[in-house]
């Protein structure tokens, strides 16, 4: 498929057009390869299965009035991903857990089953879990029994900053280029990715324990908006704290003047967590300042648990390697 296209899905009525960049999807061939990821990487339903990329999903476990369900990471519908902000908003608690060696095996082996002798696959950041080290693991395992050949991608990161490194995988092997090279690239891609992860408060981070409960109290009393990036190694920190969302947005801009957006090939995004409104409030301040419109979507059930409801993130990609923590 050339040129744009929209994703149009249903939400309380109103008509919501999600509109993405060029699909670089082609006609497999002997020589291509197959792109995979697990869940947090959030790449919309039928942007995963217009580019032919596979996704192992993640599971997680909501607690309501003591009782536990637990529920699979494979949204299919735009309402789901609001229905499980307002679960949590309404009283329920949400739990992840690592994505196991078994499941990555059964995931690799089907692909390979299918047909591939290669696979680039897309893993959670290492700094978060051990579902990196685990996909490696099954990967190895895999390329040994059947003869093939599978490169795992640690993101160093989750959500849009896993999708922007997929979504160049998708442009590079389009344009024919090999595993290896696209391998490096997205490699090299993974630090020079910036994050500003706004928070709506410090309650989900005290639960993960980023934050003492102390902090976290006098926080949502304050509405202090905390900022967090990805340190080099992929893992989560707090790096600014904020008096509402306004001034988040603002210093946040502030610090995309420091590290401006690359002009060549501008990626500049934003996932929200079921706030709408202000991800396009806050892509309008971006938009006037770089003359580029950020992609806008929603974060998924396993990254949102412990971002919580209410949050707003932007990456962009950077000359400069990030250098956070």
């Amino acid at each position: 498929m050339e040129g744009l296209y929209v994703i149009i899905v249903q939400r309380s009525g109103k008509t919501i057009r999600r509109k993405y960049e060029k699909s670089y999807r082609k006609e497999k061939t002997m020589n291509s390869f197959i792109i995979s990821s697990d869940s947090t990487s959030d790449l919309y339903y039928d942007y995963a299965r217009e580019n032919d990329i596979r996704i192992v999903s993640m599971t997680y476990t909501v607690e309501k009035d003591g009782v536990l369900t637990e529920k699979l990471d494979a949204f299919t519908e735009y309402s789901q991903y609001v229905d499980f902000y307002n679960e949590l908003r309404n009283g329920g608690f949400s739990r992840t857990s690592m994505l196991n060696y078994e499941s990555h095996y059964k995931h690799f082996e089907k692909i390979v089953k299918d047909g591939a002798k290669e696979v680039l696959h897309f893993s959670l950041s290492g700094g978060l879990s051990t579902t990196a080290a685990v996909a490696k693991d099954a990967a190895k395992d895999i390329s040994e029994k059947y003869g093939c050949k599978i490169l795992v991608v640690d993101s160093l990161a989750a959500t849009i900053g896993c999708a922007c490194l997929i979504d160049e995988a998708i442009r590079m092997r389009a344009e024919g280029e090999d595993i290896e090279k696209v391998y490096e690239r997205v490699s090299t891609m993974t630090l020079h990715v910036q994050y500003a992860i706004i928070a709506n408060d410090l309650f989900y981070l005290k639960k993960g324990g980023r934050v003492s409960t102390a902090a976290a109290a006098v926080g949502t009393v304050l509405q202090i908006k905390p900022i967090l990036s990805f340190t080099r190694e992929g893992k989560l920190i707090v790096i600014e704290k904020c008096k509402g969302m306004k001034k988040a947005f603002s210093n946040t801009l502030k610090r995309m003047e420091k590290l401006k957006p690359i002009e060549k090939n501008r990626m500049i995004r934003i996932v929200h967590n079921d706030m709408e409104k202000e991800a396009n409030e806050f892509a309008d301040m971006i938009e006037a300042r770089w003359n580029y419109r950020p992609q806008i979507t929603i974060m998924g059930p396993v990254i949102g648990s412990h971002v919580g409801p209410g949050a707003v993130s932007v990456i962009w990609e950077t000359a400069e390697e990030r250098n956070d923590g």
